[in-house]
């Protein structure tokens, strides 16, 4: 999905901002900047709900260049009353939910380092329907849930003209490494393949 999403977007003036998780890592993983300052997140420091305000900030000060919000299920809930600020001053953000249902790092972390001891990190009861949600608020709303809407569906919510949110339905249990383990250093990482070995 973020592959895809810079794509389509790689020849624009692109803005992205990110929550913080899973959604972070491939965001920075695979979305490819090529100009300084057009990635905006929090870094390490863990700050769910920092993306969509962030992606409105820029929004304000870049009226007329893309800008876009990649988020996770969880973190978006942080700060999703904020859809109601995109509708109000029209400011045309592109939210990008990765959903997989789940406190998606947190759920990996408990999955990797923790035995599989999951807890409060499960979102599939009680999450809400995003596109209904975006809808009650004035927000163009998307879902995709196959790879083959991918394309076509992302291409029209990142022409529409207005602020819209897309919910890409992924895989549950998909890991993203490189990673750190509690307590160690980063030359301890997990998944990280040294290409010089």
């Amino acid at each position: 999905a973020v592959q895809r999403l810079y794509e389509l977007t790689k020849n624009k003036d692109t803005y992205v901002t990110t929550e913080v998780g899973q959604h972070q890592m491939w965001a920075a993983q695979h979305y490819k900047f090529n100009k300084p300052n057009r990635w905006m997140t929090s870094g390490g420091l863990g700050t769910m709900g920092y993306g969509l305000p962030a992606a409105i900030g820029a929004q304000v000060a870049f009226p007329n260049d893309k800008v876009i919000c990649i988020s996770g299920d969880a973190s978006i809930q942080m700060n999703i009353q904020e859809l109601g600020t995109l509708s109000q001053y029209g400011l045309k953000v592109k939210l990008i939910i990765i959903n997989n249902r789940w406190q998606g790092m947190v759920r990996q972390w408990q999955e990797s380092f923790y035995d599989e001891r999951y807890s409060s990190s499960d979102m599939s009861c009680g999450e809400p329907d995003f596109v209904k949600l975006a809808e009650s608020f004035g927000v163009k709303g998307y879902l995709i849930s196959d790879r083959k809407q991918l394309q076509n569906e992302l291409k029209d919510a990142l022409d529409h003209d207005g602020p819209a949110l897309i919910n890409i339905l992924v895989r549950r249990g998909e890991n993203c490494y490189p990673m750190v383990p509690p307590g160690k250093s980063n030359a301890q990482m997990v998944g990280y393949v040294n290409c010089e070995d």
